[in-house]
C-alpha cells in the first residue's frame, strides 16, 4: 500500500516477477485493502495464482515519522508483512513504503543478527564493468569505524549473492586514496580493513569517480555521504536521459538520427533507468528486508522483488554471521590501547 502509486503498480510488478521467476517456487503473501488489491489482481491473473491476500484497514504514511508509526504500527500493512517475515511465513519482506518506519518497525520486530548496532541500506549501482554494491545510502547518518567494516562485510555477502562475483573486492569512500586523507572514523576503518585478515579482497579508498568506473565490486561509506551520491546519480541519469530526448527529437534530421540508431539508444536508456537496479536491502537484520523506492513503476518495483528472491535463495545471511563472528573475535586485538594519561 506505500510508495508514490501503490497497488496499482505492487500488483502489476508481481506479474512480472511470475513470469520472471517462473519454476523458482516463488510465491507471495500481499498485505493491504484487500478491494483494493483484488481491483487490480483481477488485471494480473497469473500473480493471483501464486498470491495470498491478508487484509488490513490500516496504512502508515509516507511523511510519518519512525516514532509515530512505531506506536501505531500495528495492524498496517507494513508492520503486518514484517511480522509474517519473523513468524517464518515469508523468507523475505519487500515494501516501497515509509523508509524511517520500515526501518524502525523491522528492528523492533526482527532484531538485529550478531548483536550489530544498525542496519544499512545497500544499493545495487550501475557502473562501467557492471555493478558495484555501495552502502550505506541512508540508514545511517554518521558511521564509526567499526560500522564501515561492518559494511563491508555485509556488502561482500551481498554483492555475491545478487551479482555472482566469487570475491568482490572492496573499497571505502574518501576524498583521496592516500593514507592521511579523510576523516578519523574513515582512516581507522581503513586500517582495520587491511590488519584484521578477515578474509576479505580489500582493495583500499576510493574516491567518487570510481564508483562509475566500478574500480571496486563494494563501495563502503556512511548513510549521509552514500544517499547524497546516489540521489546525485539517479538526478544526472535522468537528466542525461531528458536531455537525449529532447536533441533527437528537435528536428527531422534528429528524429531520422534517434530511428537508425535506436536499438544503441533504447539500450543506453535501459542502462540508465534507475528502476533497473532498484532493490535497496536493509543488512543486519534477523530476515531479508528490502526497500524499493517510493517511486518505482512495476518494473522497478519487480527487480525489488527478485532481489529479494535471490537473497533468500542464497547463503547470504549465514555468510554475513559468520564473518561477524570473526570480526568480534578479532576487534579487541586490532584495535590500539589508548596511551596512558600523562
Amino acid at each position: 500500500m506505500g510508495g508514490d502509486h501503490g497497488p496499482s503498480v505492487a500488483v502489476p510488478a508481481l506479474d512480472r516477477v511470475a513470469r520472471d521467476l517462473a519454476g523458482r517456487g516463488v510465491r507471495f503473501l500481499v498485505f493491504g485493502d484487500e478491494a483494493q488489491l483484488r481491483a487490480e489482481f483481477a488485471r494480473c491473473p497469473g500473480a493471483l495464482a501464486l498470491s495470498e491476500i491478508r487484509h488490513t484497514e490500516r496504512v502508515i504514511a509516507m511523511d510519518e515519522k519512525p516514532a509515530q508509526a512505531l506506536r501505531r504500527g500495528k495492524g498496517t500493512s507494513l508492520w503486518a508483512a514484517v511480522e509474517a517475515l519473523r513468524d517464518g511465513e515469508a523468507v523475505a519482506c519487500v515494501s516501497a513504503g515509509n523508509t524511517g518506519a520500515l526501518m524502525a518497525i523491522s528492528k523492533l520486530i526482527l532484531r538485529m543478527a550478531s548483536d550489530l548496532d544498525r542496519p544499512a541500506i545497500v544499493a545495487s549501482w550501475p557502473t562501467a564493468r557492471g555493478y558495484s554494491a555501495v552502502l550505506d545510502v541512508g540508514a545511517n547518518v554518521t558511521s564509526d569505524a567499526a560500522q564501515l567494516v561492518e559494511f563491508a562485510i555485509m556488502g561482500e555477502a551481498f554483492h555475491r549473492a545478487v551479482h555472482g562475483v566469487e570475491h568482490p573486492s572492496i573499497g571505502v569512500l574518501n576524498v583521496g586514496s592516500e593514507d592521511v586523507k579523510g576523516h578519523e572514523e574513515v582512516r581507522e576503518a581503513h586500517r582495520l580493513l587491511r590488519e584484521m585478515g578477515l578474509g576479505l579482497n580489500y582493495f583500499g579508498f576510493v574516491e567518487g569517480n570510481d564508483i562509475g568506473k566500478g574500480t571496486v565490486d563494494v563501495v563502503v561509506t556512511d548513510g549521509f555521504t552514500g544517499n547524497i551520491a546516489l540521489k546525485t546519480a539517479e538526478g544526472t541519469a535522468r537528466f542525461i536521459g531528458g536531455a537525449m530526448r529532447e536533441a533527437f527529437t528537435a528536428t527531422w534530421r534528429t528524429k531520422l538520427g534517434a530511428l537508425i540508431a535506436g536499438p544503441a539508444l533504447r539500450q543506453l536508456r535501459a542502462r540508465l533507468d534507475p528502476s533497473s537496479v532498484n532493490g535497496g536491502p536493509l543488512l543486519g537484520l534477523n530476515g531479508i528486508v528490502v526497500k524499493s523506492h517510493g517511486g518505482a513503476d512495476a518494473r522497478g518495483f519487480a527487480n525489488a522483488v527478485k532481489v529479494a528472491a535471490d537473497l533468500a535463495q542464497s547463503r547470504f545471511s549465514s555468510e554475513i554471521d559468520n564473518n561477524l563472528k570473526r570480526l568480534a573475535a578479532a576487534l579487541p586485538s586490532a584495535v590500539p590501547a589508548a596511551e596512558p594519561t600523562p
